[in-house]
């Protein structure tokens, strides 16, 4: 026979009573919440599933923003490009209008002033900045802008080569800046005169024909210089930068005569024995530069002599090349960065089914079932008021009451 005290009486009914209200008021908690999982000690296995959860979460919420700011930047960088194009696209327009010979002295003039409206629209649009007031193709020298005019008023390259890139995924980089120098100034230029020696002579008709000829001829790169040599009876010859003859298209030229070396088609004339002249092959132009030269030569170019409408020509024809080459040049890049933008979005998507779902796992994890929760709500609302009310009727009982 068991002996039961009214101390034990009274302890079992308050301790029933305070695990019947603990377990209430943790329901009311979760209803609260919406949490199932509140503290650790809830559920320990739950709450560090949970925590690696939270974790995984909050960094691919980072890439995400990442990706946005990768996105936004990139999309700046091709609008500032496309700019580019068209500014090119318009002087290239003003560049064959020029080269029509009835123009006279001051329609050239006029043409070389829209040039310079187009020229200062170009260097604003090299000097792009982002939202943070960074320029663009700066490369890593972000607070300086990419072009400057120097002493003698010439647009010049101020930033590094450097390029910037973001992590948007676990081992994932991308670049989001280019920097001007590939883009604008290191682009290449037409075969030209380069220099040559005091003579009244002249080249005319200079121009590439044939570019597979001409990488044929220099396996496996191309020459830096050609030098045109008049020799005696004018005949005419050329050699490479460390002296070997090429061969002639016709053989044995004389000045007058046009003819084709390696590709290239020129003409020498009025060049007497002795004179050389240096041809730049694989040269590097700066887009501004071009614009720059053609604003000078339609301003100071005289058309009076053979010598000059030669050398008039020869700024027309360059020029085109140049800024061809320079619309080339931002194609590519805008190809490439499109590739990015590509790149970055099919990244930002498998970020969103991640995060999507994480979300989903925690959820299962972490949130209550608020039908669930309320039914045992309900319950043990119901369970505590039994628990009182028999409290109440058991602590009445006395051994005294019997006697």
């Amino acid at each position: 026979m068991v002996r039961i005290s009214s101390q034990q009486i009274f302890s079992g009914g308050i301790n029933r009573m305070q695990d019947v209200n603990s377990d209430l008021v943790k329901t009311q908690q979760q209803i609260s919440t919406g949490k199932k999982v509140n503290k650790p000690s809830d559920d320990p296995v739950a709450a560090a599933r949970i925590l690696k959860l939270d974790q995984d979460l909050s960094r691919v919420e980072t890439y995400q923003r990442n990706s946005d700011l990768a996105n936004n930047r990139l999309k700046q960088e091709e609008s500032a490009l496309a700019s580019a194009i068209d500014i090119i696209q318009r002087v290239r327009e003003l560049t064959v209008q020029a080269g029509n010979s009835s123009l006279s002295a001051n329609d050239r003039k006029s043409i070389s002033s829209e040039l310079k409206e187009r020229l200062g629209q170009l260097a604003d649009v090299a000097n792009t900045r982002d939202a943070s007031g960074e320029y663009v193709f700066s490369g890593f020298q972000g607070g300086s802008p990419a072009f400057a005019k120097d002493e003698s008023g010439a647009w010049v390259y101020q930033g590094d080569e450097g390029q910037r890139v973001l992590e948007i995924d676990d081992g994932v980089t991308v670049p989001i800046s280019d920097h001007g120098k590939g883009i604008f100034a290191d682009v290449p230029a037409a075969v030209s005169v380069k220099a040559s020696g005091p003579t009244s002579g002249f080249i005319s008709g200079l121009s590439l024909t044939n570019e597979g000829a001409l990488k044929t001829a220099f396996q496996p790169s191309l020459p830096d210089d050609l030098t045109v040599r008049v020799g005696a009876s004018d005949a005419v010859s050329v050699e490479d930068k460390d002296g070997n003859p090429m061969v002639t298209t016709p053989s044995n030229p004389v000045v007058g005569d046009s003819f084709e070396v390696a590709g290239i088609q020129m003409t020498v004339n009025d060049a007497a024995a002795g004179d050389t002249f240096t041809l730049g092959i694989n040269d590097k132009q700066s887009i501004f530069g071009t614009i720059e030269n053609l604003i000078t030569g339609l301003n100071n170019i005289s058309k009076d002599s053979p010598k000059g409408n030669a050398e008039y020509d020869a700024l027309i024809s360059e020029s085109l090349v140049n800024l061809d080459n320079g619309q080339e040049s931002i194609l590519l890049k805008q190809t490439e960065i499109g590739g990015r933008m590509n790149a970055v979005e099919s990244t930002s998507a498998f970020l969103e089914d991640s995060a999507l779902y994480t979300k989903e796992i925690r959820s299962q994890l972490q949130d209550i079932d608020y039908a669930e929760a309320i039914s045992n709500l309900s319950f043990q609302s119901f369970v505590l008021q039994a628990a009182q009310q028999s409290f109440a009727q058991i602590s009445r009982l006395s051994l005294f009451d019997r006697l």
